[in-house]
């Protein structure tokens, strides 16, 4: 088997994630304070921490199918032969060429992490008006 080949379009998106993340986390006292673009920078946290963690499990897994089949080429030729084929083996390469899920992970993780920070925000803008009303109400009585 060959050696192990690092899925750019799996890794660009991770590293993206952790300096995007990095970035949040050593300006987080100026960033989430009271104000109007909180609710922004929260759900883009979260939406790069889901994001990371899709893409990052996939370039995870990749990895790991590769090392897996890379196990069974006993000989080191980069062929399977003879003895090296076992169920084991196909097993493995199986779900080493079966990865559809995971090189479309980079496309399906800004789908699902994009929904679910979109309801992050769009839940903390509602919460944040009804307070907003709650205490005019209560400070005009």
């Amino acid at each position: 088997m060959n050696e192990i080949t690092l899925p750019y379009h799996l890794l660009i998106p991770t590293i993206i994630s952790i300096l995007t993340l990095t970035i949040l986390f050593i300006k987080r006292k100026r960033i989430f304070r009271i104000g109007k673009w909180k609710w922004f920078w929260i759900s883009l946290t979260v939406f790069f921490t889901f994001y990371l963690f899709i893409v990052g499990g996939a370039t995870y897994d990749d990895i790991y199918a590769q090392w897996n089949s890379n196990r069974f080429d006993l000989n080191q030729d980069g062929f399977f032969s003879g003895n090296e084929i076992t169920s084991e083996q196909q097993e493995a390469m199986r779900n080493l060429i079966s990865d559809t899920g995971r090189n479309f992970s980079f496309i399906t993780g800004l789908i699902f992490s994009g929904i679910i920070a979109f309801f992050v925000f769009a839940i903390g803008k509602i919460t944040e008006l009804i307070k907003k009303k709650k205490n005019y109400t209560q400070h005009r009585v």
